[in-house]
């Protein structure tokens, strides 16, 4: 297959002679074609054993689209790995505003530090955790009142049963304490409103909603409005205010009844008092040598988790997981694969003695293997959104690189440590553009006239069909590097002798969020 696929290329000049060739190649190439990744579903299903998942928070009432899927999709996966693991800590690397932190602490109700080192995506989280706290208590409010005004309305319209129906009445609620008591937790749901960029946090509680709610299961004649229920839709059961007062046509409540009421009471008294506040943003810069016990006081067996961890931030998690004892597992999605640092890519002094983002696996070091920034950028291109007609951005690509060749030739810069960054979006046009990017790259844009822009512009504009189809290659190789890159990092987990499994397993959806891929490990149960 190698000999056919070089054949792409023409053997004296290298220069590509055919591009469907190269097209297939590319294909055969990549993790889809590979049959290295393992189908999520198996993952899920391996890792289920007895537990039940949890039922319905809908992350897309407070975030977009993509977002809403990667952190639903992910934060199923965590909990499997977690209750197979028998650990209730998480810790998310990189967690940004912290999105997936709060689902996995609501939805879950697993105990997750979010660590960035970005203080601004920290205190952003205390000070949404505060607002989402008024709306759940306006929520209460809300309710409390719905339910009493229905109560006071049904005990007028509604006659006194007889003893008979009052036993029966009795007896469900045994079965239905019964039954929720056998249940690790009780998820109760709440449907909460788009709140921007509010993200979600479990607050303190100081009542017992479980035992209330147990208690409080009413006839069918009781039943509260769906106005109502609706407020029961996304808060962990010690995390709602009880705001009903259970209406019973009973005088008085059996003695097996009161006893099931104040066990539930009591469980739930203990869990609110080790389990509040579940959610906790941090600030702080991981590396491959940081010390997670400094940053965590309480770090207990936990697992690793990364929700598109940028750069070297990815393999750090993997090197970090494999040193420290107490992480159980992890589950990583890398991006930003053009920020990587590379071992062979400046041969400059001794770099064996620094820690790199690649190559990890001793078999690629052995190689001196190097990608090169131009290969790691092409790797974060998005061949499956161009597939479906999400066409690449021909025009801002092309007043990029004629930018490149004004500064070269007008200023004699090829190198520069600044970044123009996404000048394109505030422009209004190509001569505007050429001028915020000098300012920003703190270059004199007052010895080049207008007339000289817009002259480079017109050299330049009949080449931007074959600017388009340079990129088109570089998309459709895209996933050739990409493979590289992860399974540099499987491979580096393989050869490590504390791990019990490793693999790749394809997240999210790759057009709504192209870096799908996750790497996922389990240490070995003996270790500690």
């Amino acid at each position: 297959d190698d000999d056919i696929f070089s054949s792409a290329f023409c053997e004296n000049s290298e220069k590509l002679i055919n591009v469907h060739l190269f097209a297939l190649a590319t294909k055969y190439y990549s993790l889809s074609s590979l049959g290295v990744c393992t189908p999520l579903e198996d993952v899920l299903e391996a890792l289920k054993g007895d537990s039940e998942g949890a039922t319905g928070i809908k992350p897309d009432e407070f975030m977009n689209n993509k977002k809403s899927h990667e952190v639903q999709v992910m934060s199923e996966l965590v909990d499997s790995i977690a209750n197979h693991c028998g650990i209730k800590q998480v810790i998310d690397i990189g967690s940004g505003k912290g999105y997936l932190s709060s689902f996995l602490s609501m939805q879950y109700n697993l105990k997750v530090y979010g660590i960035d080192s970005s203080s601004s995506n920290t205190n952003g989280a205390h000070e949404r955790n505060k607002k989402l706290k008024k709306h759940w208590r306006a929520y209460q409010s809300r309710g409390r009142e719905n339910l009493k005004s229905q109560s006071l309305k049904k005990a007028n319209d509604r006659p006194v049963e007889s003893e008979i129906n009052c036993k029966t009445i009795h007896e469900e609620l045994l079965n239905n304490a019964s039954s929720l008591q056998n249940k690790d937790q009780v998820i109760i749901q709440d449907l909460v409103p788009s709140c921007g960029s509010i993200e979600m946090a479990t607050p303190e509680s100081n009542t017992e909603a479980e035992a209330d709610f147990v208690t409080g299961t009413q006839s069918h004649e009781t039943k509260p409005s769906e106005e109502v229920l609706a407020v029961l839709n996304i808060l962990p059961a010690d995390a709602v205010e009880d705001f009903s007062s259970p209406h019973y046509n009973c005088r008085e409540l059996c003695e097996e009844e009161k006893v099931q009421r104040k066990m539930t009471s009591l469980k739930t008294k203990a869990r609110n008092s080790s389990e509040s506040n579940l959610y906790f943003p941090l600030t702080s810069c991981i590396t491959a040598e940081t010390e997670l016990s400094d940053i965590i006081t309480d770090l207990e067996d936990c697992m690793m988790v990364g929700l598109h961890t940028c750069g070297d931030l990815a393999a750090n998690t993997l090197r970090i997981f494999t040193a420290k004892p107490e992480i159980k597992a992890i589950c990583s999605v890398g991006c930003c694969y053009h920020l990587l640092s590379e071992q062979f890519e400046n041969q400059e002094g001794n770099s064996s003695e620094l820690i790199w983002g690649f190559p990890m696996c001793q078999y690629l070091k052995d190689k001196g293997w190097c990608c090169g920034r131009n290969a790691r950028m092409s790797a974060c291109l998005a061949l499956e959104r161009v597939a479906v007609g999400q066409m690449l951005p021909t025009e801002s690509l092309f007043y990029r690189a004629v930018l490149q060749v004004i500064i070269e030739e007008i200023y004699g810069v090829t190198k520069s440590d600044r970044h123009v960054g996404k000048t394109f979006s505030k422009s209004s046009s190509f001569i505007d553009y050429v001028r915020r990017s000098l300012k920003k790259l703190e270059l004199d844009d007052s010895k080049l006239p207008d007339s000289c822009i817009m002259d480079y512009y017109e050299k330049y504009k009949h080449r931007m069909n074959e600017l388009e189809a340079f990129n088109m290659l570089k998309v459709v190789l895209a996933p050739c590097i990409e493979v590289l890159i992860l399974l540099d990092r499987l491979c580096y987990l393989k050869e490590q002798e504390n791990i019990a499994w490793s693999g790749l397993v394809k997240l999210f959806d790759p057009v709504k969020s192209p870096r799908c891929y996750a790497v996922i490990a389990l240490k070995n149960q003996s270790c500690s």
